[in-house]
């Protein structure tokens, strides 16, 4: 890909598009680690992401979507690829009576908090979930005995042929970490919630519950991307990552929190070199001391691979 070319293009097609060359993706993942991608490109509207969308898969370039970055690995020697960051112009968020629609680019603290000033019920355990909307509804994100799952009604989407459809209730597939638009090239435009009424006061007193219960559990001082390993079948990952002894382990400058053991944090200065080999090590520890071989949940993202 001549991506020289391929950028004058974008700049002549789009001109008002925020587009920066040589973007280090460490200042778009809760991780701060990886290199620079080729490109990295800021829609301030879905028309505006669309008509990207659509002139890249002309160039017959497969671009990369996120939001926040707070469920991915990038590499250290950065992407060849375009990246799409949602996560500044589509974020608006409209309440309906007892249904909130939410833009891809929303964030799931945003939408909590809207939910709970609109005197609306669900969706309290999402107000500590760092992400967006659009990768919250592709993994089905989830805390505290809430997911997604339980108030999503109705995603908007792009499907592989830039087509823009929607997909209701069931047709949603949402299961633990996962939807119809996992593994998919698709990208979520937006998400409508239906809630339940209730108190404001009751609400937000839920929501302050369980942001200090994360604060005393969590290491939410730390770069990380939250839960490293998805939870097995059986038992919890963070809890047979203690009984493996690894509590506070360390491999350059990536450590299993001493706070949480589920967590694999940058201490600093942290390569994803370092952290694939301590993910590594977690997975052959556990695997060799209870025989379950844990899965993870952050998104690696080998070049080969996305």
């Amino acid at each position: 890909m001549d991506y020289t070319a391929l950028i004058a293009d974008i700049r002549a097609a789009l001109p008002a598009l925020e587009l920066r060359e040589g973007e280090p993706m460490s200042r778009h993942c809760s991780f701060r680690i990886g290199g620079p991608a080729v490109a990295m490109a800021f829609p301030a509207s879905k028309e505006e992401l669309t008509a990207l969308c659509a002139l890249l898969r002309q160039k017959g370039e497969r671009p990369l979507v996120i939001g926040r970055g707070t469920n991915i690995l990038p590499p250290d020697e950065g992407l060849d690829r375009i990246v799409i960051n949602t996560s500044r112009g589509l974020g608006d968020i409209s309440p309906d009576q007892t249904r909130l629609t939410a833009g891809c680019g929303a964030s799931l603290a945003a939408l909590s908090s809207a939910a709970a000033e609109a005197g609306l019920s669900g969706l309290e355990f999402a107000h500590g979930i760092p992400g967006t909307v659009g990768g919250g509804i592709v993994m089905n994100a989830g805390a505290y005995g809430g997911e997604l799952k339980d108030t999503a009604v109705l995603t908007e989407y792009l499907d592989e042929e830039l087509r823009l459809c929607q997909a209701a209730g069931p047709e949603q597939e949402l299961s633990y970490r996962h939807s119809f638009l996992s593994g998919r090239n698709c990208i979520a435009l937006s998400v409508t919630f239906s809630l339940q009424p209730g108190k404001k006061d009751t609400i937000l007193a839920r929501m302050r519950e369980l942001d200090g219960r994360r604060r005393d559990s969590q290491p939410l001082d730390m770069p990380s991307a939250g839960s490293t390993f998805k939870r097995p079948r059986e038992g919890y990952a963070a809890a047979l990552i203690d009984q493996a002894g690894l509590k506070g382990f360390s491999i350059g400058g990536a450590q299993v929190s001493p706070k949480h053991a589920g967590f694999v944090v940058n201490t600093g200065g942290a390569s994803c070199a370092d952290v694939l080999r301590l993910m590594e090590h977690i997975q052959k520890t556990v695997l060799a001391q209870s025989g379950v071989l844990l899965e993870p949940e952050v998104q690696l993202l080998r070049e080969h691979e996305i």
